[in-house]
């Protein structure tokens, strides 16, 4: 009698957890229903796609560039504005629900500190202190936004204890679309996609401002717009991605996404030549190859800062501006990662200047 009542207890017992797990896969399921799907053949139209896309999940405006001040000095810098959604932000009507998230980044890399410096920010939207526009690029935290003007030029405006930029961003060449036509694949899956179009080759000129001292400066920068509602495969550790404006005219952008166990889920690349042809390298085409790792003293994560990446048959190798550009943005986005200033070498010559992020080598990246 007692084992027949332990095997009718067993018996129940699954049959609860299997009803429990279809309701959290079916909640999961309706949760990830409120967001809009990224679908192939979808047509970006501009301006109304440099703009924000609420529906989605997450959303990004990436600048990062290269500037020289006027004694010759070079300068990196990125700023990123995020937007993420959360999973019932249209249920709730409250104003003060925190239906969508604006999240910032701003640092520079400055080699005579030999360390990077940077400051973060994070809000709901709303009250017109952050929002993330609909129907052209205006993101703003505070007294932090980025905007493009109706003539095409970006303004961007940081004010932090620690650094200021004051940069004014004009495009010199037409939007690379990647992927397929703004179609951006992310791993094996179909599913596993975003939106995203890049425009490299933009003229800055401004003012850097450090320990109250302005400093004018003129450079080229890339600015990536990416959205999606999909996150990374649960196999995957991170990612590496590199874009660079290169001296000829050229823009490159490759990425990989890592596995946990080393191997290389997914992979793209592009590069366009100054006459605008793209030629695309698929994943099986496309080599990370480390040549030099860097153990940050911050914190012990350990990141291969030097790389050659094979593309086809081209090759490159990245050099950083200095070792020490680490980001530790878990008071915000949650992340840790290193996003640096990088020359570009072909066959032993500089032929340009990018970044470089390395995603997942503290802990896997969790979007």
């Amino acid at each position: 009698m007692p084992k027949k009542y332990s095997k009718s207890s067993n018996l129940i017992a699954s049959l609860l957890m299997m009803i429990l797990l279809a309701m959290l896969q079916s909640q999961l399921r309706a949760e990830d229903q409120q967001y809009a799907p990224v679908v192939p053949g979808y047509t970006l139209v501009f301006p109304q796609d440099y703009g924000s896309h609420p529906d989605f999940r997450i959303e990004w405006w990436y600048v990062t560039g290269w500037l020289e001040t006027s004694e010759n000095k070079s300068l990196g810098f990125q700023v990123t504005f995020f937007r993420t959604a959360s999973p019932r932000h249209s249920s709730n009507p409250s104003r003060f629900a925190p239906q969508q998230i604006i999240i910032a980044h701003a640092a520079l890399s400055d080699p005579a500190l030999g360390r990077f410096i940077y400051d973060e920010k994070t809000a709901r939207a709303g009250f017109e202190l952050a929002y993330a526009r609909e129907g052209d690029t205006d993101v703003k935290i505070d007294d932090w936004y980025f905007k493009r003007n109706p003539d095409g030029r970006y303004i961007i405006e940081v004010k932090s204890d620690k650094f200021s930029f004051e940069l004014s961003l004009t495009p010199t060449q037409s939007i690379m679309l990647q992927g397929e036509r703004g179609f951006s694949r992310k791993g094996p899956n179909i599913e596993q996609a975003s939106y995203y179009y890049s425009e490299p080759h933009l003229d800055v000129f401004g003012t850097i401002t450090q320990q109250d001292k302005p400093i004018s400066v003129r450079g080229r920068a890339w600015l990536d717009h990416e959205w999606s509602s999909e996150i990374l495969d649960p196999r995957a550790d991170g990612w590496d991605w590199m874009s660079a404006n290169l001296d000829d005219g050229s823009a490159l952008m490759v990425f990989r996404i890592r596995g946990k166990d080393g191997s290389k889920l997914w992979a793209y690349g592009a590069r366009r030549n100054a006459a605008g042809r793209i030629t695309q390298f698929a994943s099986d085409q496309i080599e990370f190859i480390p040549e030099r790792v860097w153990e940050s003293p911050h914190t012990k994560a350990h990141y291969p800062v030097e790389m050659r990446i094979r593309a086809g048959e081209a090759e490159w190798r990245l050099v950083p501006l200095f070792d020490d550009q680490e980001l530790d943005s878990r008071g915000s986005s949650g992340a840790v990662y290193w996003e640096g200033a990088v020359t570009v070498f072909q066959n032993g010559k500089n032929i340009g200047k990018g970044y470089l992020e390395l995603t997942g080598y503290l802990q896997p990246l969790d979007l």
